[in-house]
């Protein structure tokens, strides 16, 4: 057994060597220049991409004389393009015979005789390999050292549609896409000011993802611009999939279960929080767009608050406090009501909610956790299974489990209220991230409600709104701008304020303070007063 193990990782440490020997010869080829010898430069590129079956290598006659080499990646180029703009001039025997030296050909490219979006040229292997990578045509003439490179990227892309995790009844019904040029081109369309700046930054040793940071000149506070673009420069990570790796990196407080970094997938959003003030952080490859700094506040508002009547949104607002309030705290209070406090519950309920629950073998806390337990489980095995049998699965598990629960004499029905309606109550949350972490919340108020009633509760509460205090959103305060106090940023705040009466951004902008001016309130007798 002995010899055989140590067979298997002289085996093991032979193919690692090898491995890491290889990757130090690629590393040595990237950082190298190309020569004059066309064939020692097909070499090269052969060995860069040894085992990739999709990159095509293609020899031409250029103008009958000069031998040339196209390499691209099938599926990430343009063939129609390919054919009309880049072969067909390239070897039409018609061009001069003085045109010989990929400089000459470069003019003639520049001069539009081949028409693309984006030609360079270039000697280094390493800049090479990322353009073709990112859907360039890369032309190598015998006897050139330089390289000429054309974009004719066309990627296969998802078509903007109504963004699914936030839907409105009233307002724009287009989401962000894995797009990235798709993505800034959506805020460009809103917002035709120069005043909107996009900052190009690459991130990820293998993915070499592009990553965008959008703000308004101006509007934007110097020192929060400058805290983001530090945060995201120094992230050194193999790949960048997704927003999400972004926002782990940037984050203020990473074991906080409340977010410090707001996502969302529609362009009025993001819009609406750079005209605030705010960062975009937009990640090629992912439809959600990160927006910081973030408060406690704007996790409560929904895009739909603004595009329907103040009164209404008022409301709404008002009753998504109160649900949220109700998702948190209806199981605790049930719990340590009916466990250490009945005299705070009327009699005749507290004859029926005892009469419920006689025969039940657990104590009200293990009953409200197994209830919301089973709950949760519910709620993501809907999300996880196909979109036609994942709601009809959630509820009727929900309906089937709780009925036979209260037949069994496992939990009582007072419980299975309790537990639904605080479910019903966490989904007006807006934010999914947020509505997230008031659910982990919910289980350590519950275990504190069991063991020391409203005092745990208190306990509970005082420890989050002190965490609450403490947090920071790149310098903002989480609470802001109720803790600390700011006079005249409360208007969108606990109501939805007339569109003419938010005359001014919020606390964080350094200049550019007012948006509207004075004087827009509507006034019917302003004409016939003239």
């Amino acid at each position: 057994m002995t010899r055989i193990t140590q067979r298997f990782l002289n085996s093991f440490l032979k193919k690692r060597a090898k491995r890491e020997i290889v990757l130090q010869e690629d590393a040595c080829l990237l950082n190298q220049q190309f020569t004059l010898d066309l064939q020692q430069n097909e070499q090269m590129m052969n060995e860069l991409f040894r085992n990739c079956s999709d990159v095509v290598y293609r020899s031409v006659q250029l103008h009958g004389q000069m031998q040339a080499l196209l390499i691209y990646v099938d599926g990430m180029v343009d063939s129609v393009s390919l054919e009309e703009t880049i072969l067909k001039p390239l070897i039409n025997p018609g061009l001069p015979n003085e045109l010989s030296k990929l400089e000459c050909l470069g003019e003639l490219i520049a001069n539009q005789a081949v028409a693309t979006r984006q030609i360079k040229l270039t000697d280094r292997v390493s800049e090479t390999v990322q353009d073709i990578l990112s859907g360039h045509v890369a032309v190598f003439v015998a006897g050139e050292h330089q390289v000429l490179l054309a974009d004719l990227s066309d990627f296969e892309k998802r078509q903007v549609t109504e963004p699914e995790t936030e839907s409105v009844v009233r307002g724009p019904r287009e989401g962000f896409t894995e797009s990235l040029r798709t993505n800034t081109s959506l805020l460009r369309r809103r917002l035709k000011s120069p005043r909107l700046k996009t900052e190009a930054v690459t991130i990820g040793a293998l993915s070499q993802t592009d990553v965008a940071l959008v703000y308004i000149e101006g509007i934007v506070e110097d020192s929060i611009l400058d805290e983001v673009r530090k945060r995201v420069s120094r992230i050194e990570i193999d790949a960048v999939l997704d927003s999400g790796f972004i926002e782990e990196f940037i984050e203020d407080a990473p074991f906080s279960p409340f977010p410090t970094v707001q996502n969302t997938e529609r362009p009025d959003v993001v819009l609406s929080s750079l005209l605030e003030g705010k960062i975009g952080v937009i990640v090629n490859g992912s439809p959600f767009v990160l927006i910081v700094p973030m408060t406690f506040w704007s996790a409560l508002q929904a895009a739909e608050d603004y595009y329907e009547h103040f009164i209404y949104s008022t409301a709404i607002r008002w009753l998504r406090f109160t649900l949220l309030f109700i998702s948190i705290l209806l199981p605790s209070l049930y719990v340590a009501a009916t466990t250490f406090h009945p005299e705070l519950v009327p009699a005749e309920l507290l004859l029926s909610i005892a009469a419920a629950r006689e025969g039940v073998p657990f104590p009200a806390v293990v009953e409200a956790l197994l209830m919301e337990f089973m709950f949760e489980a519910l709620r993501e095995a809907g999300i996880r299974l196909p979109k036609p049998i994942g709601s009809a699965v959630s509820m009727v598990g929900a309906l089937v489990i709780g009925e036979s629960a209260v037949n069994a004499g496992i939990v009582a029905a007072p419980m299975v209220i309790v537990v639904a309606f605080t479910g019903i109550a966490s989904f007006s949350i807006p934010r999914y991230n947020v509505g997230l972490a008031f659910r982990l919340v919910r289980f350590p108020l519950l275990i504190l409600a069991g063991t020391l009633g409203l005092y745990g509760i208190g306990f509970g509460l005082l420890a989050l709104l002190i965490h609450f205090v403490n947090l920071r959103s790149f310098g903002v305060p989480y609470l802001a701008p109720v803790s600390p106090r700011m006079h005249g940023n409360s208007k969108d705040i606990f109501i939805r304020a007339p569109r003419w009466a938010m005359r001014d951004r919020p606390f964080f902008v350094g200049r550019d303070k007012e948006r509207i001016p004075e004087g827009q309130k509507p006034d019917p007798q302003r004409g016939k007063r003239t």
